[in-house]
């Protein structure tokens, strides 16, 4: 199924939570909505759901105008940050509940195979004969997922189903769905404020932030390609450490009178934003590297890596490193800096330069497509 959003925008009054936005998910695949909260990703779930009408723009669904055509109407399947299941009825007629309406006549032993195969996929099957009041979170919330598979619906929207589970549990759901995904032949659309779960998703992602649609393309060369500041703002976690620069002829002076050489950079001389992702710093100087001095203001461990937060000439850095690392407050620490893996932005926040794509693939020149004011 395709679908298309045309010029779609959506206001309140004077409130506007959408502006006018052209995007077209890849039918049979998974597109992600990142954004922080109120970037707009549920109002864009709605309008491409039936639940609310566009105030501008156009929907189509394979070619046919269904702007305003009410949800019960459409063969759409939702899931929301609240697991909604109907508590009167057990796991099993829940996940079975799509399918005995949209399969009448069909065999009560084929409904049961297909409950039985979407439950143990996602390993609640033996929870069949409980009710949903029995169960944990993480348990409803794989409820809500199975009956929404089961409705077989060509499109299926997700609005942050994960956000409300716990670490593991969340994690444990993503390998999974990513699975789920992959051979499902659904449109799936994803809305998530997390950057990694973009990533492990894969797919497209959609980078929205107060209403715009800022780029659109496929998830990696997004992450890759930033086209913008705000746009790499939103996309790392942790925040990608941007320094004020200026450019001469190949060299980038940072604050405090660094140095980083920056060969191929274009965009013309004069002040530039860097960008330096906190997985690009090194304690340990590689060659070619640039040292930039400083004191630790934070160490903080998070999962298996560290994340130090040092002040330095050029201002507050975070530098992620794998392990546990034992480093006290206002210790010094010199942080080296790769110059092949630094961003450079201009005045306006345009992308003029990026580090080379694994592989060898540039990534110098703006990529990736946003549509939308």
């Amino acid at each position: 199924m395709q679908l298309s959003l045309e010029a779609v925008a959506q206001r309140a009054g004077s409130q506007a939570y959408l502006y006018p936005m052209t995007l077209a998910p890849v039918p049979g695949a998974v597109t992600i909505l990142l954004g922080a909260t109120q970037a707009g990703k549920t109002s864009l779930m709605r309008v491409m759901a039936g639940l609310d009408r566009p105030s501008a723009g156009r929907v189509l669904v394979d070619g046919r105008d269904v702007t305003g055509v009410p949800v019960r109407e459409r063969n759409v399947s939702m899931v929301y940050q609240q697991f909604i299941n109907y508590p009167s009825l057990k796991v099993f007629d829940n996940i079975a509940s799509p399918l005995r309406l949209r399969r009448k006549g069909v065999a009560g032993a084929d409904i049961a195979a297909r409950v039985r195969e979407l439950a143990a996929r996602l390993h609640i099957d033996h929870l069949l004969d409980r009710y949903p009041s029995e169960l944990s979170g993480g348990q409803q919330q794989r409820v809500a997922l199975a009956r929404a598979l089961a409705k077989e619906a060509p499109l299926m929207l997700l609005d942050e189903p994960l956000v409300n589970l716990d670490y593991k549990l969340r994690e444990e759901l993503r390998e999974e769905l990513s699975q789920l995904f992959a051979h499902g032949d659904a449109t799936v659309v994803y809305a998530t404020t997390e950057p990694g779960e973009a990533l492990l998703l894969g797919g497209h992602t959609a980078v929205l932030d107060a209403g715009e649609l800022l780029q659109y393309g496929r998830t990696a060369d997004v992450f890759h390609h930033p086209d913008s500041l705000r746009v790499a703002r939103a996309f790392n976690d942790p925040p990608m450490n941007l320094v004020a620069g200026t450019l001469n002829g190949g060299w980038v002076t940072l604050a405090g009178d660094i140095p980083v050489p920056v060969p191929g950079a274009g965009g013309g001389d004069g002040p530039v934003t860097v960008g330096v992702r906190a997985s690009a710093l090194r304690l340990a100087g590689e060659p070619g590297a640039v040292a930039v001095p400083g004191r630790v203001a934070l160490a903080e461990l998070s999962g298996s890596d560290t994340f130090v937060h040092a002040d330095t000439p050029v201002g507050n850095l975070v530098a992620q490193f794998a392990g546990v690392l034992d480093l006290r407050l206002g210790e010094p620490v010199s942080l080296h800096l790769l110059p092949d893996q630094i961003y450079l932005f201009d005045v306006a926040g345009r992308r003029i330069h990026a580090p080379r794509r694994p592989g060898g693939l540039a990534a110098d020149v703006p990529g990736g497509a946003a549509a939308g004011g």
